[in-house]
Order: structure tokens, then C-alpha cells, then sequence
């Protein structure tokens, strides 16, 4: 898609269209990857991937920071789009742990007690201090569980956006999974 590329391209030189053409271009694939995401979490999310979607594509093509942005690719554009889906999900996790939002409290529906929960609000904050931990000494695995986890890349699709080979993010995704599990399990 160098569409994509040289759209990015225009948004960090400031060109205001741009961003308008880029949205077209990339949305049905940020709406597929937010929806894998999405059907990972919790039942009873109130967050939609529409939404999901939405709010990342803002943070993203923010206009007070976007000359920082220095996109280079397709892939460092969806790895970017991870990072503000990751970001999102966590701050609406820190937010429903708050006590005005019954934090400590568990909501349970009738209807859902025999189907098991996701992902619960403690487990994403437990999974992104973790993640925040392995970032400081293997960034790249830290990027490939972004986009494998809050993305929804398979690993070829993780791979190609790393610039690495399918082999070597099978080794990083399963050193990173065993490195998280380690850290989570302790808690």
C-alpha cells in the first residue's frame, strides 16, 4: 500500500487533505483488527470497535504532535495504531478499577455466569506493567506482543510490519508469552 506511506508522508509535511484520504484507506483494516481485539475482552464491554477505532485514528493523526510522527511505513503506521488501541484499553481499565466505578466490586449478570470472562480490568493492568517491563529490554518482542495482542497481526502479518522473518517473530512471540507469563504469574 504506498498510498498509505506517501499519505503519511503528507500529514508529517502538514498538508491538511491528507489525512481525510488516509482514513479510507486504512479503516476497514483498523475496524478488523479492533473487532479481534474486542472479542478478546470481557463480556459487558461497553467500548465498541467502532469506537476503538475511532478514538485511535484521533490520537494518531493529532494534529499538535503529528510532525513528530515520522511514519515510515504501512507497518509502522499499524504498529502505532496498536500502541493507541493498547493505550486506550488500558486507561479504560484503570478507569473501571476506580471506586466511583466499582472497582473491587464484581458485576455479575444472570445471564453470563456459566461464560467465562476474557480478559478482566485487573489482568489487562497486570499484562501492560509487564509489558511496559519487557519494553525496557527486548523492544522489538514488546512491539510484536502489541501488535499480536492489542492489533490482532498474525505473526506473518506482525513479521512483515517488524521487518523480521515469520520464523524469528515465532521465536519472539513464544519467548515474549513465556518472559509475560512469568512476570503476570508472580503477582
Amino acid at each position: 500500500m504506498p498510498d498509505v506511506t506517501r499519505l503519511l508522508s503528507a500529514i508529517e509535511r502538514g498538508d491538511p487533505q491528507a489525512s481525510e484520504q488516509l482514513l479510507p484507506l486504512v479503516y476497514e483494516e483498523l475496524r478488523r483488527l479492533a473487532a479481534q481485539k474486542m472479542a478478546q475482552e470481557a463480556p459487558g464491554q461497553t467500548l465498541q470497535a467502532t469506537a476503538l477505532v475511532h478514538e485511535a485514528y484521533i490520537r494518531l493523526i493529532d494534529c499538535s504532535d503529528i510532525r513528530t510522527r515520522n511514519w515510515n511505513s504501512r507497518g509502522h503506521f499499524f504498529g502505532a495504531a496498536a500502541e493507541a488501541m493498547r493505550r486506550i484499553l488500558v486507561e479504560r481499565a484503570r478507569r473501571k478499577e476506580t471506586l466511583k466505578e466499582g472497582g473491587g466490586l464484581k458485576h455479575i449478570e444472570l445471564g453470563d455466569i456459566a461464560a467465562p470472562a476474557a480478559v478482566s480490568a485487573v489482568e489487562l493492568l497486570d499484562l501492560n506493567d509487564a509489558l511496559t517491563q519487557l519494553e525496557l529490554n527486548e523492544p522489538q518482542k514488546a512491539e510484536l506482543v502489541k501488535l499480536r495482542y492489542f492489533a490482532g497481526l498474525s505473526l506473518e502479518e506482525t513479521a512483515e510490519a517488524l521487518g523480521i522473518s515469520p520464523a524469528t517473530a515465532k521465536r519472539y512471540w513464544a519467548y515474549a508469552r513465556a518472559w509475560l507469563y512469568g512476570r503476570i504469574s508472580r503477582k
